[in-house]
């Protein structure tokens, strides 16, 4: 089946021409197979960036340059049509697997396209034409291209710089698990349509990017904030986010796209990647606000005695950074959010009220990979209303405009096994009782799902499956589903340690992985350091080297190629690794704040885009390990009965997150009922002893 896309780039010295062109194409998408980009793309050269007005890439017509010319006054357009031809194959001439021999394996044509002229004019090898004759010179000069189609789409996407920044040339083994990972980095070809959009597509205010783990966010906001570097030099950029290993990321994808766009390094005055927080020593959107505004700054320690429940001290500081700004200092033309769903909606507010007008604001999220409990509210939430009571933002996509909201399906990291399995662990949705649940039951869709059964409505059975459209086939099949998935529970944590160390050597002598493909995970935040000890001295005896991220290691570096990584949760988020080891995953599955303990499970066996083993010891391990086998017995589907909305604020109630004094009360209490009931089981008191009252009000509150 054909599929023809139009990505809208940022061509605002010629909308009316834009505009035309793409409404040309957009009456010829059930014929064409391919993209249509306006404003892009922008090809670095030894005088900087080259912008192209739009380009079209189809299987049936080849590859068309176009030059676009608002009015009636088309002078010059030879000269245009030729830099064009010549920047544009100097870019392709490139990569070898374009080319035959000495040329290009295809031809570049170029148009100038002038909506308004009332005559064409056809001059030798140059064209300037208006809609009337555009239809029969298209099929005059196209081409198809069907071999070199998907590789010339990836070179326009700058997708090859990222293949050609890992090689597996050591690979020698046809069938190793080093083998098969290079077949699938050259598989991950080229952006979707969705991709494209979200790159390229840009508006004057809020724009919404969401997509599921392995979804591209973060290539994606590396690439668009290139692009627009790359367009617009002057504007003041800001990149933020949560994990602070994201950082070298973003990094070294904006350095290699903008060699892409302007063949040089990206002026890093105009760019800032900071997190979040920040500190004296590190910048961070928030300590540059206190600073900038001569309010209080208020570091981790102190934001402890703002809240008395982990992971909640930074919204408690930006809560207190809002209510004491009277009035916001404009700073930014951008701010690019990831990880949004990590932060409150005053941070959010606070990246909005320090963007000039028109606030271009992009924030990405998905809401899977929350590190407690908080959904995403609807952006008229987040952002609040101005003083008529009018909401900030309101986000809606408009047909032939740039999307402000848009919806990334697909995930290019997890196999469906892998990704199912985590939604249902994730969920609880074949444990004995469910831990939690989305409010709005479309978010299943959103996310990739389609119903196989039943309804996807409160009270009713369903069941949900991933299909080969947001899951593709090569993910899974390069491997059998108990290779790519298995649960492994210990009787202690020797045996746990021994099995690790023993795979790990045979994933680096055997299996032909390096050790950056091997990633550690610890689920359990605040004991990473210390438990991970066992396993890095049995390596150590064995050769191999190992590094915990953020301890022996900058905090924003996570991989070090020369080592094996071990990291807690929340500097795994963001990360992937070929092999995921999730060690101690009995911590996730009973006990306070569980649907944080279950979302820091899916995180975790997300990391990975290949391989993964879910390992530990004792009665809840191999009770988790049930839960997983109920995956495979209804063959990596979801199937449950979509609880009600009573059912789902009791779900929250038990699952919350918890301050440290609740968790002790609540283990107390529950210790002394054990031993209440115990001593009645054994006659050590008699039901009589107890007062009546207490009694009826134990029966009435249960």
């Amino acid at each position: 089946m054909s599929e023809f896309n139009i990505v809208r780039g940022d061509l605002k010295n010629k909308p009316e021409s834009s505009k035309q062109l793409a409404s040309f194409f957009e009456a010829k998408k059930d014929r064409l197979t391919g993209t249509l980009y306006v404003g892009y793309p922008i090809i670095g050269t030894s005088d900087g960036g080259f912008q192209v007005d739009a380009l079209l890439i189809t299987k049936e017509l080849g590859l068309i340059v176009f030059n676009l010319v608002e009015g009636v006054d088309a002078g010059g357009y030879q000269d245009i049509q030729d830099e064009n031809y010549t920047k544009v194959k100097s870019k392709l001439f490139q990569h070898k697997n374009l080319t035959i021999k000495r040329e290009l394996a295809f031809d570049i044509n170029t148009v100038t396209y002038a909506p308004a002229l009332q005559n064409s004019q056809k001059n030798d090898d140059y064209v300037c034409l208006n809609d009337s004759d555009l239809d029969s010179h298209l099929s005059e000069i196209g081409e198809p291209i069907d071999s070199f189609f998907e590789p010339l789409l990836s070179v326009i996407q700058s997708i090859t710089s990222i293949r050609k920044n890992r090689s597996r040339e050591y690979v020698v083994k046809e069938n190793s698990k080093g083998a098969i990972l290079k077949k699938l980095e050259d598989s991950i070809a080229n952006l979707d349509r969705q991709q494209s959009a979200a790159v390229i597509e840009t508006v004057d205010g809020v724009q919404r990017i969401r997509g599921l783990a392995g979804s591209g966010k973060t290539i994606i906001l590396a690439l668009k904030v290139a692009y627009l570097h790359a367009k617009n030099p002057e504007w003041k950029i800001a990149v933020t986010f949560n994990t602070r290993s994201l950082k070298d990321q973003f990094y070294k994808y904006i350095r290699m796209f903008s060699y892409e766009h302007i063949n040089e390094e990206p002026n890093w005055k105009n760019i800032e990647i900071i997190h979040a927080w920040g500190t004296s020593s590190s910048e961070g959107i928030y300590y540059n606000i206190c600073k900038e505004h001569n309010i209080e700054y208020i570091d981790f320690n102190g934001a402890k005695g703002l809240t008395a429940i982990y992971g909640k001290e930074f919204d408690k500081v930006c809560e207190k950074a809002i209510h004491d700004i009277k009035e916001f200092k404009e700073k930014y033309d951008l701010i690019v959010v990831d990880e949004a769903q990590d932060f409150s909606k005053e941070f959010l507010r606070m990246c909005y009220h320090i963007l000039k007008s028109p606030k271009r604001l992009v924030y990405a999220y998905d809401e899977l990979q929350s590190l407690n409990i908080k959904t995403m509210d609807s952006p008229e939430e987040l952002f609040g209303n101005d003083s008529k009571g009018n909401p900030y933002v309101q986000l809606v996509n408009n047909e032939n405009q740039p999307k402000q909201d848009i919806i990334l399906y697909k995930c290019y990291r997890n196999s469906l096994e892998i990704l199912t399995s985590a939604h249902a662990l994730g969920f609880g949705i074949y444990k004995d009782s469910m831990v939690q649940m989305f409010d709005n039951s479309n978010l299943w869709n959103d996310v990739g799902y389609k119903v196989i059964k039943g309804e996807l409505e409160e009270g009713k059975n369903v069941v949900l499956k991933r299909t080969s459209d947001t899951s593709p086939d090569f993910l899974s099949n390069h491997s059998h589903k108990d290779e790519l998935l298995a649960f492994k529970t210990f009787d202690d944590n020797n045996e746990q340690v021994a099995f690790i160390v023993s795979q790990i050597e045979k994933n680096l002598e055997e299996d032909e992985l390096t050790l950056d493909d091997i990633m550690v995970i610890n689920p359990d935040p605040l004991s990473t350091k210390k438990v991970v000890g066992a396993f890095r001295q049995q390596l150590y005896d064995k050769g191999i080297d190992s590094s915990v991220a953020g301890v022996t290691a900058s905090p924003d570096i996570f991989y070090d190629h020369d080592t094996i990584t071990f990291t807690g949760i929340y500097r795994a988020k963001g990360n992937e690794a070929a092999m995921v080891y999730v060690i101690n995953a009995q911590y996730c599955y009973d006990g306070v704040e569980l649907a944080k303990k279950r979302n820091i499970l899916f995180t975790a066996m997300t990391r990975s885009k290949a391989w993964v083993r879910v390992c530990g010891y004792g009665e809840n391990m191999k009770k988790l390990e049930e839960e997983f086998e109920k995956v495979k017995e209804n063959d990596f589907t979801l199937s449950f009965k979509y609880p009600t909305s009573e059912e789902r604020k009791h779900m929250n109630v038990v699952n919350r997150d918890m301050s440290e004094q609740e968790k002790t009360s609540i283990k107390k209490n529950q210790k002394n009922l054990v031993e209440l009931i115990k001593d009645l089981q054994e006659g050590k008191i008699q039901k009589e002893d107890l007062p009546r009252d207490l009694i009826l009000q134990i029966q009435k509150l249960i």
